[in-house]
């Protein structure tokens, strides 16, 4: 396990991040991670859904509008804020994953996109919650920040574009960085059954250069990206593909797992 740490801690990120944008759409994107894997995860309306850590809530408001049973919660305040403002008929709520304030065997789906990885400490314990709350052949669909070269070359050039990083303040937690081994063995430990480890490149390393990115996109607008994917030009989708296709564990940067509660 790798720890990335930046002079901002966890929760200041966050904070910042959902203070600066409004709350999401309704993602439209079903191509793409996370609406693509939640599909794959979610099979019916007959079963109540969780999303933990659901953000500016794309992934939330999209079940929602389709008449899913779906509540929500983040532990950033100003993102549940700002989705009951966007919609007051949203089941949302301020919480904590390692100590959830929901009854045993709740819900049916459980869906969990970079959540897990901002956990400084108690990581086992959230899964362990995770669990408690799901019923007995139910599932969960959670992402994961990979260990590899893409997060590591990621983190490279966010210190790089720190004009702090020679500053003498002590570095803060960020976020964990787990191998594909080490990811899914923190599901089977609390007893899970793996279906599926995918490599995913939510955020493309092409993408964050503006010369790789799609036209509509050469202007960066995160709640645009968030609903859309985050889209690249042709030659960047090229490249993008070779990518992945020879080096996906390498290039990708989380692991998105399906498993089931037996």
């Amino acid at each position: 396990m790798r720890i990335t740490y930046r002079f901002k801690n966890n929760k200041d990120y966050w904070d910042k991040r959902w203070g600066d944008i409004p709350a999401d759409a309704p993602m439209t994107n079903t191509n793409t991670y996370p609406l693509k894997y939640a599909l794959e995860t979610v099979d019916s309306k007959d079963g109540k859904i969780l999303e933990a850590g659901c953000g500016a809530g794309r992934i939330l408001r999209y079940y929602h509008e389709l008449a899913y049973d779906i509540t929500g919660f983040d532990f950033i305040k100003i993102a549940i804020e700002k989705l009951r403002e966007a919609d007051n008929s949203l089941k949302v709520e301020v919480g904590d994953i390692t100590n959830l304030n929901y009854k045993n065997e709740q819900f049916r789906y459980l869906l969990a996109y970079g959540l897990y990885h901002n956990l400084e400490n108690g990581l086992d314990d959230a899964v362990k919650e995770s669990w408690r709350v799901l019923e007995k052949g139910g599932r969960i669909c959670a992402s994961f920040r990979a260990d590899n070269i893409q997060t590591r070359l990621t983190d490279w050039l966010a210190n790089k574009r720190n004009k702090k990083v020679t500053s003498a303040e002590p570095l803060e937690f960020h976020k964990l960085n787990l191998t594909r081994k080490e990811f899914t063995s923190v599901f089977e430990k609390a007893g899970f059954a793996i279906n599926n480890v995918f490599a995913v490149e939510n955020m493309p390393i092409l993408y964050k250069f503006s010369f790789f990115r799609a036209g509509s996109h050469k202007i960066f607008n995160e709640n645009i990206a968030r609903s859309e994917g985050y889209k690249l030009s042709i030659l960047g989708k090229i490249l993008q593909r070779i990518l992945m296709k020879f080096f996906p564990n390498q290039i990708c940067n989380i692991y998105v797992l399906i498993a089931t509660k037996p």
